[in-house]
């Protein structure tokens, strides 16, 4: 069971984005960074564990070291690499990644955009760390932008760009369990709802790609080979990463899932969904049949609310946040 915490209050209103809310628990600080995307704005804020102390910071969306209030950020995220953690946005014209805490801006990508006026949007949207030194980042070309990170300083690179995506990436996810040794390590999804299974490393290798599921794959995640990914149909679907093969198929919200999250140390599943529910589950792999299960454990209503982002707040899943479409709070939920 959870149970409503005191609400953390933000400076404007989410935006109706998907997966939109970032948690970096600082662990030796006692404290949890928050981020949720207000049209060209990020409100970041920085709390303590007890929930009795806030610090607040807006992080405007800035194209090449200028404003453009215009430009629209898509996401944002901390992306934890072994020896780095930094803050990424992608928006309408770039990738911009900064230190952890948003005060430095250490890199800029500008995204190409075509001369001539076309009836597509440019974007980047989806965004995931390797385990070693590698940050991936979508772009509504289908395209994968491989980032080589470098221990400290702003010599960032573009390593590789992975073409095997047609529509626009919605989402990005890198197997959170922490195993060493593993066949695949990353997820890519898209608009149409294929799905890319990769193996990360020097080369990137694509080891399945999983065809279109009747509709967009907004968000996906991975951990110890299993991967979860949701749809606008509000299914979730459960595949084994080794083989690309579907195991469960999850009939969880009644509308559009916007976010799901895998706590790493323990296998829970969040998702959220248009329909004001968050549902809690817990994965799992049958060791006699090595067949992977889904076991239902908890539902929260957050009534009247359209959920566009949801996390869990530490590797456990003991504490879990949500944002909604135009609220102007995190809401916060710990387990009794």
């Amino acid at each position: 069971m959870y149970k409503k915490e005191k609400s953390i209050q933000i400076k404007s209103s989410a935006s109706a984005l998907y997966n939109n809310l970032s948690i970096l628990p600082i662990t030796d600080k006692n404290l949890t960074y928050f981020a949720v995307i207000h049209g060209s704005m990020v409100n970041m804020v920085s709390a303590s564990t007890d929930g009795l102390n806030f610090s607040h910071r807006q992080l405007q969306s800035k194209e090449g070291g200028m404003v453009h209030g215009t430009s629209l950020i898509m996401q944002a995220s901390w992306c934890v690499l072994p020896f780095r953690v930094l803050l990424v946005l992608t928006s309408q014209k770039g990738i911009q990644m900064y230190e952890s805490d948003g005060s430095i801006m250490v890199y800029w990508h500008a995204l190409d955009t075509p001369e001539a006026q076309t009836a597509e949007a440019v974007f980047a949207r989806g965004i995931a760390a390797t385990r070693s030194q590698y940050i991936c980042v979508g772009t509504s070309t289908g395209s994968i932008l491989v980032f080589n990170i470098p221990p400290k300083g702003t010599n960032i690179t573009v390593s590789e760009v992975l073409e095997e995506h047609r529509d626009p990436i919605t989402d990005i996810a890198c197997d959170c369990s922490g195993e060493k040794e593993c066949i695949s390590d990353l997820v890519t999804a898209d608009d149409s709802g294929v799905l890319c299974i990769w193996k990360s490393g020097e080369d990137f290798k694509l080891i399945h790609k999983i065809s279109a599921y009747g509709g967009t794959c907004s968000s996906v995640k991975m951990w110890s080979g299993i991967i979860t990914a949701g749809y606008g149909s509000g299914q979730i679907q459960v595949y084994d990463a080794v083989t690309g093969a579907v195991h469960v198929e999850v009939n969880a919200h009644t509308r559009w899932v916007c976010t799901l999250d895998i706590a790493s140390e323990s296998g829970k599943l969040l998702s959220g969904a248009e329909d004001s529910f968050v549902r809690i589950w817990r994965l799992y792999r049958n060791p006699e049949t090595n067949t992977i299960e889904v076991e239902h454990d908890h539902t929260e209503c957050v009534t009247d609310i359209q959920i566009c982002g949801a996390k869990f707040c530490d590797p456990e899943g003991n504490a879990f946040a949500v944002t909604g479409y135009d609220l102007s709070e995190i809401i916060r939920y710990i387990q009794v």
